[in-house]
């Protein structure tokens, strides 16, 4: 489990395998290179296993399953990734619960600045309106934000300065695209209501 609060950015520095499977090596921070071999990091939203780790780098196996699912087949060389490390019994809980589990891939349509903050609008995906509610939780690339405003075909969201400076979230432009995971309670919610409707 994860909270949603980056801790670090690592950059991709290479990337080997095929269509198959692919292993990626990050270059990471002291805050990251005492990490154990099996121990799971968020990679900007996905949950993967450090396999292998050298000096300043961390390396990870990632399935076709997560290559077609995740933004991860569009990473290359220089990629800066958001990272944090799994919760442990005992953390300070600062954002909200994640599983590193991605649901879906979201689109950035606009950001406009606002004041010292950015005003981002993201695309809702198909199927999942239902999840997103004002004032609820999301996981973009694995960052805990609150929802400013729903409309039917998308919502906005509000990053303050401190959100810009310590995640990859300045670096993205529109048209580019997100790690998406929903809420955890959302999800049960949605579960438990289409039982009753089924019922």
């Amino acid at each position: 489990m994860f909270t949603g609060l980056v801790q670090g950015i690592g950059t991709i520095r290479s990337i080997n395998g095929s269509e198959e499977s692919k292993r990626i090596e990050v270059e990471v921070s002291d805050r990251f290179t005492s990490v154990q071999i099996g121990a799971s990091i968020c990679c900007s939203g996905c949950c993967l296993s450090v396999v292998e780790k050298s000096k300043n780098s961390l390396f990870f196996d990632v399935s076709k399953e997560t290559l077609n699912k995740t933004t991860i087949g569009s990473w290359e060389v220089t990629t800066r990734i958001n990272l944090e490390p799994s919760l442990c019994f005992g953390d300070e809980l600062g954002g909200h619960l994640l599983s590193g589990h991605v649901d879906t891939i979201a689109e950035l349509l606009s950001i406009e600045k606002e004041g010292e903050s950015h005003r981002l609008t993201i695309a809702i995906p198909e199927g999942y309106a239902h999840y997103i509610a004002p004032k609820g939780s999301i996981a973009l690339d694995g960052i805990s934000l609150t929802i400013n405003e729903v409309e039917p075909t998308h919502f906005g969201i509000n990053i303050i300065p401190h959100t810009w400076q310590v995640t990859t979230i300045g670096d993205l432009k529109p048209g580019d695209h997100f790690n998406l995971e929903v809420d955890l309670l959302a999800r049960y919610v949605a579960r438990m209501m289409d039982f009753k409707g089924g019922a």
